[in-house]
């Protein structure tokens, strides 16, 4: 029997139908690509953001003056100056991270060459921003005393000046990374979810007996539950990147939106192979549950998505070149932070291409067998 074009078609509509009758999954994708992308992107930031601060000032003098007006937003909150007994109090109910306590004599000791101690107190509870901020802190004061002892701000004199230029996010805003990220991990763990559970629904629901005494072959089947899945997935994409990160984020995409489109219909098509192989390897959709989290996890923390691969053991690095999601990930950072065009990104194309037709053919193997069974 030849590929009928038209039966691809018509069953798609009906997993779309079937898609548009599920409210549950209709509220999950929505969520995905909207809430959870901001949320993922501003929530767990790990950048210093109106810190509060508590300042002890036993010396009163026009330094500690200096260095408490040298704590400004956005990093900091305007410093409190508040007694030594109650500054302890204060941080044991939360009420502030930093607390920072000048002693008597300070600009004395300063200017007559001795090395004053100034205490900062942090809470450690907040570890990643407590200790980001007690290194800003050191850098501010120093800066400052630097300059109010010698005229510079330069620290010191090397033979050498090194000139940094950031690249793609000059301000170092962690969000941008994290929003666009969240936009590639969601596509990639809802389209497996998606195409898998269509597989299992159609067996728990005994529709796929139906679709057996039709003229249908499993390649058709196949290709109807991926591209009307991955059309789903594929346009809350596109509205999470133009609307969330783009409009509400306000992060710039620096390469060809159209380019990653492409490459993202080229992943879902590898993403939802992947979805179908895990269904027919599942019983149930509890089953399907527990391969989805076995298989989802790895793919995005060791894909480069998380952490660079560069800094994962070797070995890991070498398994997880057997994964469209590596590639895809690479892709979508080179092309939306880095502007890069399709003469950097084809090999990632041509993977994500190779390794997505291997996962069809092994699905399509064992989605004819899994027919095979059932009659």
């Amino acid at each position: 029997m030849g590929i009928h074009w038209h039966n691809i078609w018509r069953l798609g509509i009906k997993e779309l139908r079937s898609l548009w009758a599920d409210r549950v999954l209709l509220i999950l994708i929505v969520w995905s690509f909207t809430g959870a992308i901001y949320s993922a992107a501003v929530g767990v930031s790990q950048e210093l953001h109106h810190a509060p601060v508590a300042i002890v000032d036993e010396d009163l003098s026009p330094v500690t003056l200096r260095l408490r007006n040298a704590l400004t937003p956005p990093y900091f909150n305007p410093p409190e100056t508040v007694s030594l007994q109650s500054m302890d109090t204060a941080m044991d109910q939360g009420k502030y991270s930093f607390g920072i306590v000048f002693p008597v004599n300070f600009q004395s000791d300063l200017l007559a060459g001795h090395r004053p101690v100034i205490q900062l107190n942090i809470d450690a509870t907040i570890m990643s921003q407590s200790f980001i901020g007690a290194s800003y802190i050191q850098q501010i004061f120093s800066t400052e005393l630097n300059e109010y002892l010698t005229g510079t701000r330069d620290s010191s004199e090397l033979p050498i000046k090194l000139a940094s230029r950031v690249r793609f996010n000059p301000n170092l805003t962690g969000y941008w990374f994290g929003g666009v990220m969240e936009v590639i991990n969601n596509l990639n763990m809802l389209t497996i979810i998606l195409v898998g559970a269509a597989f299992i629904r159609e067996r728990e629901h005994g529709t796929l007996e139906h679709l057996l005494v039709m003229p249908l072959t499993p390649f058709e089947i196949m290709m109807a539950k991926i591209w009307a899945n991955s059309l789903a997935v594929l346009i809350g994409a596109i509205v999470a990147l133009t609307c969330i990160i783009e409009g509400v984020l306000a992060v710039p995409i620096a390469g060809s939106l159209p380019l990653f489109i492409a490459g993202a219909v080229i992943y879902l098509f590898s993403a939802a192979s992947i979805g179908i192989f895990l269904g027919t390897l599942a019983r149930s959709m509890p089953q399907l549950g527990l391969l989805i989290i076995l298989t989802i996890i790895p793919l995005q923390l060791l894909s480069g998505g998380v952490t660079p691969r560069e800094s994962m053991p070797e070995l890991v690095q070498n398994i997880m070149l057997g994964a469209p999601t590596t590639y895809f990930v690479r892709l979508a950072q080179s092309i939306l932070y880095r502007g890069a065009g399709i003469d950097v990104v084809w090999k990632d194309f041509l993977a994500i291409i190779l390794i997505g037709s291997v996962f069809f053919v092994i699905a399509l193997i064992r989605f004819r067998r899994a027919v095979t069974s059932t009659q």
